[in-house]
């Protein structure tokens, strides 16, 4: 960690470790929760990691994610998200874009879909206790599951998946701009060759929809083809990494902790207030989130914003935040259900977030209620872990059961 002469400290203030908070972040923020510091690309901005700051942050329209398109932006990622993605948008066209998916993401769609999440969970387990322990979950099922049920709900080919999950771990590379670059323009063009294949041949999968939505001669704001393709590369994204990875890090978390496991065993259910307050407990990212632009003057906890200056959000702090919530440090399956931001808040809440959690539900109860007696197949500390990406996971989890 480096500091200039003006106080300003590099920002991330040391390696990822596991799953942990970083413990020079907890002691400095605690102190100073707006604090300036120097982005890894694009020059300083503020981190923000008080929970009623960074929600004010996440949804206050005075700090805008469109101001904040380009390479010149202080940001944490090698690469930012071009303009024409729903993730770079402010109100009117990010509400235009949102629109156009919600329906995918209705409570009554995904109940509809559990089924087959169960269905796909059943498979999957069944070849690894077939194959015998000891098994790598992360190979068996965590990955798998989410790049197969976001694929189909969009159409993808069976066959182009592995690919598919190759790119989207590129994309979300910190600190390799040309990876993340070329990832993003491989993503681009298949999605883009999908999109011109759904007009010749309609189908009726999520990507169908929206051409064929698009399409209709009565639609008065039409989608650009840029637009259709930065929709279908932000649902993959977020629909197979994040998931991905939470899977093994919930495992990871429950095993390492067996009083836990045994608890939901006992009483599995417990599971959806579980998924709950583990999202809330495990820092999902490795960095904090993507930049927004102050439009005007705004004060944090304090702390004078001019207009003009980047701001991120370190999410998982304001989860951790004390005076929010007590005992923030331990897993309770009891706790006081207050929000956490592990999906974001306000209009670029995750739209996906549903979906999240109905895969996470499902695999725990599945997990629970077919392997019991599930444990690491090896000491925690011999695990090892994905590093210099923008979402936190474990690389491979052998378990026995």
């Amino acid at each position: 960690m480096t500091t200039t002469e003006d106080g300003t400290r590099s920002y991330p203030f040391g390696p990822i470790t596991r799953l942990d908070l970083d413990p020079t972040l907890v002691e400095i923020c605690g102190e100073q929760p707006v604090l300036r510091v120097r982005l890894p690309f694009g020059g300083e901005g503020w981190l923000v990691t008080r929970y009623a700051d960074v929600r004010t942050v996440l949804a206050d329209p005075r700090f805008s994610r469109a101001a904040a398109v380009g390479d010149h932006v202080p940001r944490t990622v090698a690469v930012g998200l071009p303009g024409t993605s729903m993730l770079s948008m402010d109100p009117p066209e990010h509400t235009r874009l949102r629109r156009r998916v919600t329906n995918a993401f209705t409570i009554r769609r995904l109940k509809a879909l559990r089924p087959r999440i169960e269905e796909i969970v059943h498979e999957l387990l069944d070849a690894m206790v077939a194959t015998g322990a000891p098994a790598d979950l992360t190979t068996a099922l965590t990955w798998p599951l989410p790049i197969t049920v976001i694929c189909e709900m969009l159409g993808v080919p069976l066959a182009d998946r592995e690919r598919f999950g190759e790119w989207v771990d590129g994309l979300l590379m910190l600190a390799d701009p040309e990876q993340a670059a070329r990832a993003r323009t491989r993503l681009d063009e298949y999605l883009a060759a999908l999109i011109a294949l759904r007009r010749v041949t309609p189908t009726d999968d999520l990507l169908g929809e929206l051409v064929a939505e698009n399409g209709e001669s009565g639609e008065s704001d039409p989608l650009g083809e840029e637009e259709l393709v930065g929709l279908g590369v932000s649902l993959l994204s977020a629909g197979q990494e994040a998931t991905a990875n939470q899977i093994g890090n919930f495992v990871y978390t429950l095993l390492t902790r067996p009083a836990l496991w045994r608890q939901l065993v006992a009483d599995p259910a417990l599971v959806p207030d579980a998924v709950e307050e583990l999202l809330r407990f495990i820092p999902n990212s490795a960095t904090a989130g993507f930049t927004r632009i102050a439009v005007e003057d705004v004060e944090l906890s304090g702390q004078l914003i001019r207009a003009g200056d980047a701001v991120v959000a370190e999410l998982g702090m304001a989860n951790h935040d004390p005076e929010v919530y007590e005992r923030h440090d331990e897993i309770d399956f009891g706790r006081q259900r207050i929000p956490h931001v592990t999906f974001g808040h306000g209009l670029h809440h995750c739209l996906g977030a549903q979906l999240a959690r109905l895969e996470l539900r499902v695999v725990l109860e599945i997990l629970l209620d077919r392997l019991p007696g599930l444990q690491l197949a090896v000491p925690a500390d011999q695990l090892s872990w994905r590093t210099e990406r923008l979402v936190r996971g474990v690389a491979a989890l052998p378990v026995s059961w």
